[in-house]
């Protein structure tokens, strides 16, 4: 992985190169960033920099001078993520660390028991990591498990996995000046992580921690303070769209649709693309249509229908519902100002005639609810019932639903 592999992020690299180039390197960071912001594409990348780069010690008293004298300046080391490139495309060992099998980079992640009584570790699972982060870099935890066929069990990491990371950290580096942890998701630590605790803050010389993590409410609180945060934003839409141009083979008009409602998450956008010649302003109208004329036997055979579409269906015709609620609002402030399609223009003036911007912004938080018990295998049918009847009397009796 290099850093032009990931999509934007281009302060955050910069950054990531300063801190190697001014000796500013903590020997614990966190790269926190929400789903789909390349948080882990960019964890990989830098790992592997670092790795390669004779030059990046971790700093043991990283920190500002208090006398105001310049920081040094590490000789001969890249100042920019183009330059680090370039530097790992000509180191001999390029090739193992991007093929993630270089001897001093190890890996983390939640896994789950092959068969009943296992006790699995990271290293179980390393062919199917390979495999996973070479295809879906930008996936998430969910998307993890299903590959490794996890189906309804929950993963861990577990206390036999933070063993192992203190056995391997312990030893000696093979090639490298030292060795680089890259550990994925520690939400899934459980109390077991409190074993890491005085490695991560004691580490063995030569030795650097890169946790990556989307939600930082679920890390535990002791692993939390001993690391340098670094945020990592979701990238813009104009960036999404040029990468899903460049490598999804998305048409231009295809490309802004699909970044409009993604909003800087590249999973997202990539799920959306699939599903991208779907007609979904075809099936919202003819819902509203149900709806607004109580045409109940019409709603129970269109609730029908969307059941049998699969989760990741009925989530994109959701997200795309709430983008064109979005796009109504806008719309009442910027008029025709507002650049969108045709199709799209006509659909949210349409909105606009039969709710007011009170009645659409209580429809959008009780679609993202929906997106979330359908993220939790919520039963369709139910779910879609519910939302149907809560349409009704959001738009017919302008009830707003604020209940949890």
């Amino acid at each position: 992985m290099l850093f032009r592999d990931v999509i934007g992020q281009q302060a955050t690299k910069q950054q990531l190169c300063e801190m190697v180039q001014h000796n500013r390197l903590s020997h614990a960071l966190l790269f926190l960033g929400k789903e789909g912001s390349g948080a882990l594409p960019l964890a990989l990348a830098f790992a592997q920099y670092v790795s390669l780069n004779p030059h990046a010690q971790p700093a043991q008293n990283a920190g500002p001078s208090l006398f105001g004298e310049e920081e040094p300046v590490a000789p001969n080391v890249p100042a920019t993520p183009a330059e680090a490139d370039a530097f790992m495309e000509r180191h001999e060992a390029y090739s193992k660390a991007t093929r993630y099998i270089h001897p001093d980079i190890h890996y983390a992640y939640p896994v789950i028991p092959r068969k009943s009584g296992d006790k699995p570790k990271s290293t179980d699972y390393i062919t199917e990591w390979r495999e996973f982060i070479a295809q879906y870099a930008y996936g998430n935890a969910f998307d993890w498990l299903q590959f490794i066929g996890a189906e309804n069990k929950q993963g861990n990491i577990t206390a036999e996995e933070c063993n192992d990371i203190i056995h391997k950290l312990n030893l000696k580096s093979f090639e490298s000046e030292y060795k680089v942890l890259v550990l994925w998701m520690p939400e899934y630590l459980g109390k077991e992580g409190n074993k890491l605790l005085k490695l991560i803050e004691e580490p063995p010389a030569s030795t650097l921690f890169i946790l990556v993590a989307e939600n930082e409410e679920q890390i535990l609180p002791t692993i939390l303070s001993r690391c340098q945060l670094v945020k990592i934003p979701l990238p813009e839409n104009s960036e999404i769209e040029k990468a899903l141009i460049e490598r999804a083979n998305a048409t231009p008009a295809v490309a802004a649709q699909t970044a409009a409602i993604a909003e800087g998450n590249y999973r997202e956008a990539l799920q959306l693309l699939q599903h991208s010649e779907e007609d979904w302003i075809s099936l919202l109208s003819d819902w509203l249509k149900f709806v607004i004329r109580g045409m109940l036997p019409d709603q129970v055979k269109w609730v029908d229908d969307i059941s049998k579409l699969g989760r990741e269906k009925q989530k994109q015709l959701i997200l795309y519902f709430n983008h064109l609620l979005e796009q109504s609002i806008r719309l009442r402030v910027m008029g025709e100002r507002l650049a969108i399609s045709d199709k799209e223009k006509d659909f949210a003036q349409r909105l606009n005639k039969i709710t007011s911007v009170s009645q659409q912004q209580v429809i959008i938080e009780e679609l993202d609810k929906a997106t979330y018990y359908i993220e939790r295998n919520a039963n369709a049918k139910m779910l879609f019932h519910a939302l149907t009847i809560k349409m009704y009397h959001i738009i017919q009796d302008k009830a707003l639903f604020l209940t949890d």
